[in-house]
């Protein structure tokens, strides 16, 4: 009898030494998605915020560009008004 309970707890032993090894394997698992979806978060949120910026440096040139044409305009009325008195 003690043979066969020691037989059984070795076979116990080896059972739960062996799910360990899965509960391992499946918690790399849990953390290897989790990164995935911090990492695509992450890349999500910095192509958002590239687009932003992208915006406002669009935004910020058009600007300039107006003003530039504001002041093309004013020097084209100065040299219109200059080449009339001359």
């Amino acid at each position: 009898m003690k043979k066969i309970a020691i037989t059984l707890a070795a076979v116990a032993a080896f059972t739960v030494a062996g799910c360990n090894g899965a509960a391992d394997e499946t918690a790399n698992n849990v953390t290897d998605i989790e990164a995935t979806d911090t990492e695509a978060n992450l890349d999500v949120n910095l192509s958002a915020e590239d687009a932003a910026g992208n915006a406002l440096d669009d935004l910020s040139n058009a600007a300039d560009n107006a003003g530039d044409a504001i002041e093309n305009v004013a020097s084209d009325a100065g040299n219109v008004a200059e080449n009339a008195v001359n």
